[in-house]
């Protein structure tokens, strides 16, 4: 070990038990507004973000401009014969706050359609990458290679009054979000079909083409629907939406800020989810040895594994105190289109006994089962089994959202984020002072 890391190392191991002491004595004390505990465990709850866009609630999962997502899903307007409604749709109901009219969502995908033309340049720059480059440092390298088309740099150094900001910023959402089925389905064909591309379809609406241009079949085009708008947005405070937020408060572009949404979403304690609790379904599949096991043997299982000190992906959220809804809303589609499917049938089991057992174990605060514990299965029964893709996918939807609150954030002239840090040494005299 360096003489530097062997110091830093002895730097570290000093300083822990300050934090832990801090944590365990006297997280309950108040630094102005907020505990010690919230300044130093990630701020956790504390209410100082506003968004319009969507709100989390804990029982009725997220609502999108105050539509459950059961409403949202229902209201819609649809690809007349499918399940799920328009991307396009969705979009203008996120920008608006109103269900759209068919004319609505025609015009939208016609703004998308006009603006859909990924140029050259970002191709070349993705071919240029490693062959072993990870899919979102490619999807998040290529947002970023488009930021030279930026309406609103070149609207900024023109110069343009503040309540004005949101126009352009509108245009560059637009133009990416047109752009990333496209890019995102390029980067799968090149890396995992051998550099197959399949070329768009103008006349498909964006989940249709985004299934077109990834090569599954229908009714693959229905899931990417509902992946899209199930993933889009989640409140401002997860580690995607804030960082989103937070680049674009500094007037950093969309497409900065979405390139850089896209590299705290890359995180395993974030976007990573879904193919870890697939990885570990998979996993009790191959313990079982492929076969269906019954509810008093999955049970036993179950138990098995939270005596061993280990947990239940997939299951429990930091606000929700339900089944989500994002969940419940795969597990129909499941219901419907996999019902027979080995893996969906080791979910369904798991749905049916763990929440009672969480409960009985007493230490989750919530037992029900999230989002992650469903999507991964959806993606590997319609061929798509590589599992560093699937935060691409979450990239997408996730995109709708943040852009649809950067937009907002411009047009109210929200600030510059800004807050206060304190030092250990300061949280340590205000908890002496406490006492």
């Amino acid at each position: 070990m360096s003489i530097l890391k062997n110091k830093l190392y002895e730097k570290i191991q000093g300083w822990r038990p300050r934090t832990t002491k801090l944590l365990k004595e006297h997280g309950s004390v108040k630094i102005g507004d907020v505990t010690i505990a919230q300044a130093i465990g990630g701020i956790r709850g504390v209410k100082c973000l506003t968004t319009d866009i969507s709100y989390l609630d804990p029982f009725e999962g997220i609502r999108f401009r105050g539509y459950t997502i059961p409403e949202t899903l229902e209201k819609l307007p649809k690809v007349p014969g499918f399940e799920m409604p328009l991307v396009e749709g969705f979009y203008y109901l996120l920008l608006t706050g109103d269900i759209p009219t068919d004319e609505d969502v025609k015009a939208v995908a016609e703004e998308f359609n006009k603006r859909k033309i990924v140029p050259q340049y970002v191709f070349d720059v993705l071919k240029a990458m490693p062959e072993d480059a990870h899919p979102m440092t490619m999807f998040s390298a290529a947002i970023l290679t488009l930021q030279k088309e930026s309406e609103f740099v070149k609207a900024y150094n023109a110069g343009m009054g503040k309540m004005d900001y949101w126009d352009p910023t509108y245009e560059d959402a637009l133009n990416l979000l047109a752009k990333l089925p496209q890019i995102a389905a390029f980067i799968y064909r090149y890396k995992y079909k051998g550099g197959d591309i399949i070329d768009p379809d103008p006349n498909l609406d964006m989940g249709g083409n985004f299934a077109h241009m990834m090569g599954i079949d229908k009714p693959y085009d229905d899931v990417a629907r509902m992946y899209f708008i199930l993933h889009s947005d989640h409140e401002s405070g997860n580690v995607s939406a804030h960082t989103g937020h937070l680049v674009a408060s500094a007037l950093s572009d969309i497409y900065y800020s979405i390139s850089a949404m896209l590299n705290g979403l890359a995180g395993p304690l974030h976007g990573l989810a879904n193919q870890e609790v697939l990885r570990w379904i998979q996993g009790v599949r191959d313990k079982m040895g492929g076969e269906i096991p019954t509810e008093e043997q999955m049970k036993k299982f179950v138990w098995d594994t939270l005596n061993s000190g280990q947990v239940i992906p997939g299951y429990g959220h930091a606000v929700l105190r339900k089944t989500d809804p994002r969940y419940q809303a795969q597990r129909e589609f499941c219901l419907k289109h996999l019902p027979d499917d080995n893996l969906f049938k080791y979910v369904d089991i798991l749905y049916k006994v763990v929440p009672d057992i969480l409960v009985e174990q007493g230490k989750a605060k919530n037992p029900w089962p999230n989002v992650d514990a469903q999507s991964g299965v959806i993606q590997w029964y319609y061929g798509l089994k590589e599992y560093d893709f699937y935060t691409v996918l979450f990239g997408i939807g996730r995109a709708l959202g943040i852009t649809a609150n950067i937009i907002w954030d411009r047009a109210l002239g929200y600030p510059i984020e800004r807050p206060k840090s304190l030092t250990t040494t300061m949280l340590e005299d205000i908890a002496a002072k406490s006492e």
